[in-house]
C-alpha cells in the first residue's frame, strides 16, 4: 500500500457484549451484507462472499468477494492480518483488486467493552484505483464512508432487533 493512502473511520455504541458483537462481525457475510444485496451504491449489482477453510477467522485466512457494480465485473481477495477475539480483527487486499473507486485497502474492526455495551470502531485505509484514478478521486471518500457506515448500521440493527 502506498504513502498516499486515505483513511476513514467511525464508531458507534452497540447494545451487546464484546464477545457477542465480535462473533456476529466475525462472520464476513454479516459484515459485508451491504455488498451482498443489490443497491444504488452497487449500481444494481452485488457481491458474493466466499471464505477458505479458515472461514476468515484466523491470520492468513482468505475472504473473496466477486460480483458486479454498474454492470462491471469486480473481484477482490482479502487476507486476515490480525485476529484478536473479541477485540480486534484486521484484513487487507492481496494482489490487485478489480474495483471501481478504491484500490488496495486494509480494514478492521475494534471493539472496546463499555459496561454491558461495546464501542465498535470500523476503519478503512485505502489507495485510489490504479485504473480510472479520476473515479477514485471523485467517489472514493463517499464510498469509504458508505461502507463503514453500512457495517456499523448492520451491527446496530442486528443487536437492537434482539433486545
Amino acid at each position: 500500500m502506498s504513502k498516499t493512502m486515505r483513511h476513514y473511520e467511525e464508531s458507534v455504541l452497540i447494545p451487546a457484549s464484546s464477545g457477542d458483537l465480535f462473533s456476529y462481525l466475525d462472520d464476513h457475510k454479516s459484515l459485508s451484507s451491504h455488498m451482498s444485496k443489490s443497491s444504488l451504491m452497487m449500481g444494481g449489482g452485488k457481491m458474493d462472499v466466499s471464505v477458505d477453510d479458515g472461514y476468515g477467522r484466523k491470520v492468513g485466512s482468505h475472504i473473496r468477494l466477486k460480483g458486479t457494480a454498474f454492470g462491471i465485473k469486480l473481484f477482490l481477495d482479502e487476507v486476515v492480518t490480525r485476529y484478536e477475539p473479541p477485540l480486534l480483527k484486521t484484513w487487507e487486499t492481496v494482489g490487485t483488486p478489480k474495483l471501481l473507486v478504491i484500490g488496495q485497502y486494509g480494514m478492521g474492526i475494534e471493539i472496546k467493552p463499555q459496561n454491558t455495551n461495546s464501542l465498535l470502531r470500523v476503519f478503512i485505509d485505502y489507495d485510489l484505483p490504479t485504473a480510472n484514478t479520476w473515479l477514485g478521486q471523485l467517489f472514493s471518500g463517499f464510498y469509504a464512508k458508505w461502507c463503514v457506515r453500512q457495517m456499523l448500521k448492520g451491527a446496530r440493527a442486528h443487536f437492537t432487533k434482539l433486545k
